[in-house]
């Protein structure tokens, strides 16, 4: 299976480890050493496949594998009996392109239009095959071993293809197509995890995920005006501002009886805010946004979803 690779195999599989993720840079990287995908916008998932069980592992370390059921039940039909893929679960809207809003519909546990088995995992790393672990692997070989295990599948698990392109024109044809963004990554570079120059990620709309630490009651019934959000300093968190578009009246009532069951006496920044509630920093909002103003707030926000803080590992970091 694996003749290119040197030493001793690994019989069991690595523990679940953080997941290499992609800095944040303004424009494309240039070189033969790169190769360039589209930045799927869903959740970073682990997949596991082991001899007794598959397992589905957030980038927070946390076992999602029962909201993932048809991803997992289509692992088995991988053919190996041990496997580590890297990805990320979306769904596609009828453009072809991931969406967020409606990946968190068909996960959530009211009644949607869209259904959980139109998630897809999308594949773009292989880091344990049957004994062996390939972390230390340049990508080119991981993705060279990668291809023949999830290439022309189209049902749960799919290969997010490799785009042969010069970086800049990829980007500029993924923004016009309405895509997210573009990923960059060093061919000739191992696997790591932690965010890495190794891996970079350009958008085209800027979006980031920040603590949301209280809202402002709207003057419709049972809605919110405003989210106040924070980002990440150090070990403690700084206000950013507040963000008031990007979900209907219905998405609005349903977030406020969220964020009231976490009501917390004391914010969780230095804010004074008339009327906020503020409630303990535990969820994490998904916001695109223009630039920062010259204080240091989000220009133009919209509010694109909600995860919980524990499992975002890409929070933004306030430097």
């Amino acid at each position: 299976m694996c003749p290119e690779i040197t030493g001793n195999p690994v019989r069991t599989l690595p523990k679940p480890a953080a997941p290499c993720v992609a800095m944040l840079v303004d424009k494309p990287p240039k070189g033969p050493d790169w190769a360039f995908e589209v930045k799927w916008d869903g959740y970073r998932l682990a997949l596991h496949v082991e001899p007794d069980r598959v397992r589905i592992i957030t980038r927070g370390g946390y076992d999602w594998t029962p909201r993932f059921a048809s991803i997992a039940a289509e692992a088995r039909q991988l053919g190996y009996e041990t496997l580590i893929l890297d990805g990320e679960a979306v769904v596609l809207d009828d453009q072809g392109r991931s969406d967020f809003g409606m990946l968190q519909r068909a996960l959530g546990k009211r009644p949607s239009l869209h259904d959980p088995r139109e998630i897809i995992f999308f594949a773009f790393d292989l880091l344990y095959v049957d004994g062996w672990d390939l972390r230390r692997l340049p990508l080119r070989e991981r993705r060279w071993l990668l291809e023949p295990i999830v290439a022309g599948r189209e049902g749960a698990i799919r290969l997010s293809e490799e785009v042969e392109a010069d970086g800049e024109e990829f980007f500029r044809i993924a923004c016009e197509h309405g895509l997210e963004g573009i990923v960059a990554k060093r061919r000739d570079k191992p696997y790591q995890s932690g965010r890495r120059p190794d891996w970079q990620k350009i958008k085209c709309v800027r979006s980031d995920s920040f603590v949301i630490v209280g809202y402002e009651p709207s003057t419709m019934p049972g809605a919110i005006g405003r989210l106040l959000l924070a980002a990440r300093r150090g070990e403690g968190l700084v206000y950013v501002g507040g963000c008031g578009t990007g979900w209907t009246y219905q998405e609005s009532r349903k977030l406020r009886e969220l964020l009231d069951t976490i009501v917390a006496g004391q914010p969780a920044v230095a804010l004074r805010r008339k009327g906020a509630v503020f409630v303990r920093p535990v969820l994490v909002a998904e916001a695109e946004y223009r630039a920062w103003t010259e204080d240091g707030k989000l220009r133009h926000p919209s509010f694109k979803g909600i995860r919980e803080r524990a499992d975002d590992a890409g929070m933004y970091e306030f430097v």
